[in-house]
């Protein structure tokens, strides 16, 4: 059983997505937004952000599969598993995007091959802005040159889990984000 070790408490947490809902609030000053969760991972982060956004707020999700064939549990815990950078949209948003506000809400701005495709994708809709809400961020593994426009906590690059991020689908329920340890 791999340990689990604190990387960024609840309070933390809370503390940073309450400031994070507070600046969108204040950034877009009395205008709706959509936030477009990134399925599974960043459902936890999207729903708390959401909760601090005094506007009118409503969400959409989108799918996507960026990995490829996935190795065992203990092959990822060791290794990772990187992007490929082939972006499989699973679930496409339900809403028009056309003319309004987006914030992509993600869990974590990894090597950014995900996110500059879903950037693409979404300013596909014609939004009238688009901005980047990530919880985390491991720049030492960018591939694209993209950031975030919102973002929680740089974080080093360590296999996390918790607050939404899973590994073999376990931990997404675990209010912290922690490091797993083999």
């Amino acid at each position: 059983m791999p340990e689990l070790k604190i990387l960024v408490s609840r309070e933390q947490i809370a503390q940073r997505v309450a400031e994070m809902g507070a600046q969108i609030s204040k950034d877009f000053a009395g205008e709706p937004v959509i936030l477009v969760g990134v399925l599974k991972g960043a459902t936890i982060f999207l729903s708390d952000l959401a909760r601090h956004i005094d506007l009118d707020c409503t969400f959409d999700f989108i799918g996507v599969s960026s990995y490829g064939a996935r190795p065992t549990p203990d092959q990822e815990l060791l290794g990772g598993w990187d992007s490929t950078g082939d972006v499989r949209v699973t679930k496409d948003v339900d809403s028009s995007l056309a003319g309004k506000n987006v914030i992509l809400v993600e869990d974590i701005l990894d090597t950014g091959l995900t996110l500059t495709r879903l950037r693409q994708i979404l300013l596909g809709h014609k939004p009238k802005t688009f901005r980047i809400a990530s919880l985390l961020d491991k720049p030492s593994r960018r591939k694209m040159p993209i950031t975030g426009d919102y973002v929680g906590f740089a974080i080093p690059d360590e296999f996390v889990v918790g607050y939404g991020l899973d590994h073999a689908e376990r931990y997404r329920n675990l209010p912290d984000v922690c490091t797993l340890v083999p």
